[in-house]
């Protein structure tokens, strides 16, 4: 990793050079370093292999410019990027990309500018986790195997499925997945702010699968953290108990079932439905499924719903967005009213400036002006980390969901009273557009008949879809959880912070099976 005092140098040096160039009126030098490290794991008890495989690594550095030009229609705006040199003569490349591209922006006002709010998280990485060895991530990844072997090999309920010649290995024992690790640097300076600004946070985190193949038995198992000395390997040990406990899988039928929520279901949601309709440029250009909803009723009165990216030591913290302003929270439903958006300090200058923008908000922009606040400018890059050569785009931090009552998961169970509990989903997308809030999903595994109030059988993988509506099913949550769970989806850059959530019904659809296809 290319050290913080060389980015901030390099962003120091590169500004007072853009600032004396002719005809430029407004500048900015954005300069990062990112690093994704992970260790993959392929274990298969009855084929030879490696159990964790050979780490890898992706890493990039580089910088871009933002320049306003002056121009007699009205001034030119461009970007420009250059990897790999952070030198002088790469800040000249990238400025010069700048200028050959700029083009007018009716949409435009300004450079991001300092806000009234201060910088509140500073020095919150994990020196160890920007500094780790090789060999420090694969004894990560040896300590999730290992934890899901030891669950696998003390198993009573496997080893009774094994026969007196069999040994429990003999059942087809799989165990797959990461541990990936993000380091992020960042140095930013502009014409609107007082001096270099930069940033440094890391990541830990590891998504798994196990199964049991000849019971055709699938769990999963996810873990995280910001620190080295915190990551444990439980994901290993979360993902062998649950493909012991979906052993014996039932089918059901089509209908309305009342359901809890999981932690993941209940991010996977909100990354690809709920979070994007509350986005400052979903409402400009009235894709949001809350459009002209703000300051309106959108969910069960219960429900609270809050982005904060100034939290120390939550895994989604950013001591400052990628245009160099502070985070912090933004509170998007309060009470089940849409309350706020998230956005970055373009897409709230254009959206107050909207001649249509009353239609669009649902109501004057003035009035929505708090709600609009700037903090979530990244420049990310799925999951990957922040990224030198793409503009600031709007993204999600630390996402926390709160019931007004919250309840423990056995009384969610005990409201619901016979129902099912959906573990973990896949392939969640809004269907009609995302304005409609139609949406369909697969529940592949970690899921539950509920009867008489407990969890009972387990549900089969990859035998039901949901297909519903996310306006219904805010209006019919029915009960939220205290305890939550911080929880990344896939290709996700938010850290959703899931409680379980009760719903009064949700469809389903049943998935027919290779044998049901034979009979």
């Amino acid at each position: 990793m290319v050290s913080l005092s060389v980015l901030k140098k390099t962003a120091t040096e590169g500004l007072h050079y853009l600032k004396k160039q002719q005809d430029v009126q407004e500048v900015e030098l954005f300069v990062a370093n990112n690093a994704v490290l992970t260790a993959r794991l392929n274990y298969v008890s009855h084929i030879p292999c490696n159990g964790v495989e050979e780490p890898k690594s992706i890493e990039s550095y580089g910088l871009s410019v933002r320049a306003v030009f002056a121009d007699a229609e009205g001034p030119r705006v461009g970007m420009g990027s250059e990897p790999g040199d952070l030198s002088l003569d790469g800040v000249k490349a990238a400025f010069q990309k700048a200028r050959r591209i700029a083009v007018h922006d009716p949409h435009f006002t300004s450079l991001p500018r300092s806000p009234s709010e201060r910088r509140t998280l500073t020095k919150y990485h994990d020196p160890k986790t920007m500094d780790i060895k090789d060999i420090d991530l694969v004894h990560a990844g040896w300590r999730v195997l290992s934890q899901a072997l030891d669950v696998f090999q003390e198993s009573g309920s496997l080893k009774a499925l094994a026969s007196a010649k069999q040994k429990v290995r003999d059942l087809g024992l799989i165990v797959g997945g990461d541990v990936t690790i993000l380091q992020e640097r960042i140095a930013i300076g502009s014409s609107h702010l007082p001096h270099v600004q930069t940033d440094e946070s890391t990541l830990i985190a590891s998504f798994i699968t196990a199964m049991v193949e000849r019971e055709d038995a699938k769990g999963t198992g996810f873990a995280g953290t910001t620190h080295l000395n915190k990551f444990r390997g439980e994901a290993g040990a979360e993902a062998a108990r649950n493909a012991i406990a979906a052993v014996g899988g039932a089918r059901i039928k089509d209908g309305e079932y009342r359901v809890v929520l999981g932690p993941q279901p209940v991010a996977d949601l909100l990354n690809n439905l709920v979070l994007p309709s509350l986005s400052a440029d979903a409402f400009y250009d009235r894709s949001s499924a809350f459009h002209g909803q703000l300051g309106r009723q959108i969910a069960n009165d219960m429900v609270n719903i809050f982005d904060h990216g100034a939290l120390p030591g939550q895994m989604g913290s950013k001591g400052i967005t990628c245009e160099g302003l502070p985070t912090g929270r933004t509170d998007l439903v309060k009470d089940g009213v849409l309350v706020g958006l998230l956005s970055s300090f373009y897409e709230t200058e254009r959206l107050l400036l909207d001649p249509e923008a009353k239609e669009k908000l649902g109501g004057a922009p003035d009035q929505f002006r708090a709600a609009l606040v700037p903090r979530n400018g990244f420049r990310s890059s799925s999951g990957g980390g922040r990224r030198f050569d793409v503009p600031p785009s709007i993204s999600p931090t630390n996402v926390f969901i709160k019931g007004r009552h919250e309840k423990t998961l056995e009384e969610l169970l005990r409201e619901v009273g016979n129902g099912i509990y959906i573990g973990r989903i896949w392939y969640t997308y809004p269907i009609n557009g995302l304005r409609a809030g139609d949406f369909t999903c697969t529940v592949v595994g970690d899921s539950f008949l509920i009867r008489d109030g407990k969890l009972a059988a387990p549900l089969k993988a990859n035998s039901i879809r949901i297909n519903d509506n996310i306006h219904q099913v805010l209006r019919n949550i029915i009960g939220i959880t205290k305890r939550s769970r911080p929880t990344v989806v896939w290709d996700g850059d938010e850290v959703v912070h899931s409680p379980e959530i009760a719903v009064s019904r949700l469809k389903l659809s049943a998935i027919a099976g290779f044998m049901d296809s034979l009979r």
